[in-house]
């Protein structure tokens, strides 16, 4: 493939990209970034070529990267999976994430403590569910167990439980015991912990009363 640049054309649906022609025929696309030093008239060899389609798939990645932790915080195993599931080379997945990790893009520390907040903050979970989660997310036990260590399993229960107890008071106790105890098992606490927040909590208890007295 080695020949003389003949053209640098911009492309159509991106100006961050150029299209390279050697010896008048389309050769290559290039970010502008790795573009810049190009000029027609130069001669580039195969080992060149390789050189610059290596770094633009780098640069290519890094971009998908980004936009993907845009959304949210992501772990280091679901930016690798992300990349390498759209067909990036590893060796250019592994130069992205070195890259998002120097810089703290990526951080399996920080994620960890990010996911139990979210959770805890928006849809409290038993501590074995969020275990699970995190291992789904390829963190290391270490970081996990660090995120988890002061997670207040039993407050999390009580805000659960509260939250469902009052959409199901409608409910004949029976049915209402039953609802709320498949629905706590589901987000991931143990059946001693539920039976615990469910002879503790008054606005149960009082539900539960009110409910058998009809």
């Amino acid at each position: 493939m080695a020949g003389t640049i003949t053209a640098l054309e911009a492309q159509k649906h991106s100006a961050e990209r150029v299209n390279v022609y050697l010896e008048g025929e389309f050769a290559f696309g290039l970010a502008v970034i790795h573009a810049v030093n190009l000029r027609p008239g130069m001669w580039l060899s195969d080992e060149d070529i390789a050189t610059l389609r290596t770094a633009d798939e780098v640069e290519r990645a890094r971009e998908r990267a980004l936009d993907y932790l845009s959304y949210r915080p992501r772990s280091v195993a679901e930016v690798q999976r992300y990349l390498l599931e759209r067909d990036f080379s590893a060796s250019a997945v592994e130069d992205v994430l070195q890259g998002l990790q120097r810089v703290g893009l990526v951080d399996d520390v920080v994620f960890a403590q990010y996911w139990r907040d979210n959770r805890e903050q928006f849809r409290p979970r038993g501590k074995p569910a969020l275990v699970q989660e995190l291992q789904q997310k390829g963190l290391q036990s270490a970081d996990i167990q660090a995120a988890l260590a002061d997670y207040d399993e039993m407050t999390a229960a009580r805000r659960v439980a509260e939250e469902q107890g009052r959409r199901l008071k409608h409910l004949p106790p029976e049915v209402f015991k039953r609802r709320l105890i498949q629905r706590m098992a589901r987000r991931g606490f143990a059946y001693d912990l539920i039976q615990e927040v469910l002879a503790t909590v008054p606005f149960l208890q009082s539900n539960s009363e009110e409910s058998e007295e009809l």
